[in-house]
């Protein structure tokens, strides 16, 4: 089976769970910038983790699958048509083949995510399918690309979809980190009375925040060695600028970290739109440590919140395929 790229935007990609034991070698994990989407992907599909979806940026494409199959949208909502017929995100929907599906803009969000039959398999490079730019692994997708996928392991699962949770709201938690203390406490404190705003200066690398106030500078600012950093850590640049590190980050830097974003609060950053506006608030190390879940975790409460997807008759290209007449009952 494969999946055929008819028209595509401009940041769409193979995007997987990510290359986990490559810090030490200078690979970052990369893989989904939204993981908490992404997983709801593999919940509506059934699929593991780590299979390779679509993520788009923004805009969509054109796609047309080869065979019957499953699809999963989630992350981000996006306009999708399969054949001119709307259909609903955050929800898995099964597909003729050869029939067209159409993702368009993102009505809020950034990144969304498709997710074909049981996943895409491109090849595996240093243990993912996923595009990681700066590494040089894989690539951007194109018009005209074929994409093979894995037999969906449920073809006839009826559709499904996620209901809308509650929105979350409040400042975003920070563990602080080996380098907190190298901000006074003055400046820990006025950074959490900041309220920051998107910058339009963004993408998978991470999120630069504006502020109206003085800048954020740690005791020798410009003259630190450069140790291990990683994704969701906040780091200030040498004109004290915080920059919210996303899953492309680089893995080495000596710009000072006042802190590290929860992994429960990263996607809302890497969601947000130029111009939202956010605050953070310190947390301890035993705080972060109980909101901390394992994706396992998270897939399988993201799997237990499915529920059947009602579809109107009036909009199912399809409903003469379906036996809608059954065998009488017993008396």
């Amino acid at each position: 089976m494969t999946l055929i790229v008819e028209t595509v935007g401009p940041a769409v990609s193979v995007q997987d769970g990510g290359r986990a034991g490559g810090l030490g070698q200078g690979l970052s994990r990369s893989g989904a910038a939204d993981r908490q989407g992404y997983m709801a992907a593999c919940a509506l599909a059934g699929a593991p983790l780590g299979a390779a979806a679509l993520e788009m940026a923004g805009f969509g494409g054109r796609f047309r699958v080869t065979d019957p199959c499953r699809i999963a949208l989630a992350g981000a909502p996006m306009r999708a048509t399969l054949d001119g017929a709307p259909l609903e995100w955050n929800a898995v929907h099964p597909v003729p083949a050869g029939a067209v599906l159409d993702i368009g803009a993102a009505e809020e969000g950034v990144y969304g995510y498709l997710l074909p039959g049981g996943g895409v398999t491109t090849e595996v490079e240093l243990g993912g399918r996923g595009f990681h730019k700066i590494a040089g692994l894989g690539a951007a997708l194109t018009a005209g690309d074929v994409l093979p996928v894995a037999p969906d392991a449920e073809p006839d699962e009826p559709p499904m979809r996620l209901p809308p949770g509650l929105a979350a709201t409040g400042p975003l938690r920070v563990m602080p980190g080996p380098q907190t203390d190298l901000f006074t406490k003055a400046d820990r404190a006025r950074f959490a009375d900041t309220v920051f705003t998107r910058s339009p200066r963004a993408n998978r690398q991470g999120v630069r925040l504006d502020q109206s106030g003085a800048p954020f500078s740690a005791g020798a600012q410009l003259s630190r060695v450069s140790d291990f950093i990683a994704e969701g850590d906040i780091q200030m640049t040498g004109d004290g600028t915080p920059y919210v590190l996303l899953a492309d980050c680089q893995t080495m830097g000596g710009y000072p970290r006042i802190g590290t974003v929860l992994p429960v609060d990263l996607p809302r950053i890497a969601q947000a739109l130029p111009g939202a506006e956010f605050r953070f608030r310190f947390v301890s190390v035993e705080e972060a440590e109980a909101l901390w879940r394992s994706d396992e975790a998270q897939l399988a409460d993201l799997t237990r919140r499915r529920e059947p997807l009602v579809r109107d008759p009036r909009s199912m290209g399809d409903l003469l395929s379906y036996e809608l007449i059954g065998k009488p009952l017993d008396d």
